[in-house]
Order: structure tokens, then sequence, then C-alpha cells
């Protein structure tokens, strides 16, 4: 596979933790897998905010059916950029936010917690940096690079506003990871079972509670 691709991230606003994500082209049919992901790893109707790319009404509409409070959030840029710009992979200006219902009656809609991961991982990737040598040159090792990202802030990196992982958060773990715990995970395939109680064919994990 060869030119851009582009990285699918779910984020749980309260735990702040990467529920899942997927790396490839911006399709309707990764869109689609991506949001079927969702819907495997969460239970009840959630309330799901999204950019205004137009597969996901028809991949949320697939995988929820009516279970769920969804509203798309699009920015619209100035249509005139400058060259220097353009050549600086520069974001455009953005000029008006509209925010659309497409299910339910949401309470709360915000990108801004997803966007904010978006500029996490690019900050803790140099893979994503464009025009430098850490760039990625291949496809395989970039979705490596981006399980790696996903695995060490959801285990080993303390939420600064949390005061603890996002794992420890969900009550999917105790402890803040270390990374040769992260690496033996990956080389056993071993991971500790987390406890809760079961609703079908869903683990109920009751949260953690905020370090001091």
């Amino acid at each position: 596979m060869v030119g851009d691709q582009y990285t699918f991230i779910a984020l749980a606003d309260s735990a702040k933790a990467i529920i899942t994500f997927r790396t490839g082209k911006r399709t309707r049919e990764n869109t689609e897998r991506f949001v079927d992901d969702i819907r495997a790893r969460v239970i009840g109707s959630p309330e799901i905010s999204s950019d205004g790319f137009p597969a996901y009404p028809w991949a949320v509409a697939l995988a929820f059916g009516e279970q769920c409070k969804f509203e798309v959030i699009e920015k619209h840029y100035a249509i005139n950029q400058s060259p220097e710009a353009a050549r600086r992979y520069s974001p455009g200006q953005v000029v008006k936010v509209s925010k659309n219902t497409v299910f339910g009656v949401p309470a709360h809609i915000s990108t801004s917690y997803v966007e904010r991961q978006n500029l996490t991982l690019r900050m803790a990737q140099r893979r994503f940096t464009r025009l430098t040598n850490g760039f990625s040159k291949t496809y395989l090792n970039h979705c490596a690079a981006v399980c790696l990202y996903v695995a060490h802030y959801n285990l080993c990196r303390v939420h600064e506003a949390l005061r603890v992982t996002p794992a420890m958060q969900l009550g999917v773990t105790d402890h803040v990871w270390t990374v040769s715990e992260l690496v033996q995970a990956a080389l056993t395939g071993v991971t500790q079972e987390p406890q809760g109680r079961k609703v079908g064919r869903f683990t109920v994990i009751d949260g953690g509670q905020n370090g001091g």
C-alpha cells in the first residue's frame, strides 16, 4: 500500500482512554470496520461525536441502529490558502463550525478531546511528522508504531488530568504498567483478565478512582 494513510481513533471522553483505532485508507469500508469495532467494545446507547467525514453517519447507523445518540461537527475552512501555507502543511483558517444531529438528542457533543488526542499522537510519534526522516516509509511499520503508542498511552502513561492511566480509570488494571510489562505482554500474548460482571457477551468494568 502506498500513499496517505489515516488513523481512526475512538476516545472515551471521561476516562480519556483510546477504545479502539484503525490505520488505513479513509474509505467507507475502513470506516465501517472501525465503527463495528466500537460497537463490539461498548454497551448501552453511547453519545458519539464525529467530524464531517461523509462515511460516518452510514457506518454508525449500520453498527448501532438507534442504540446511540450521534451528532456530526463539521468545520468549514477558508477556500483561499497561500501556496506557502500549503507547502508547510499548515491547516486552513476555520471560518465556521456547524453541528448536525443525526440520531437522538445528545446532551454533550464535542470533538475537542479526540482532537487533543490527535495532537498528542503527533507529538509523541515522529512518524507523523512530514518532511522529516522520521516520517513512516512503510505501511506495516507505521501500523506497528501506532499500536505501540496506543498501548503505552492507555497502560503506561499517567494522564495529567486523571492522575492515573486511562486503563486504571476504566478499571482494566490496578497499577501503572512499566514498559517491561508491556513488552512482556506483547511477546507472550498473556494479559490479566479484567474483573467485572458479565452482561451478555460483555464484561462491565467499574471505573477506577482518581489518584491524589
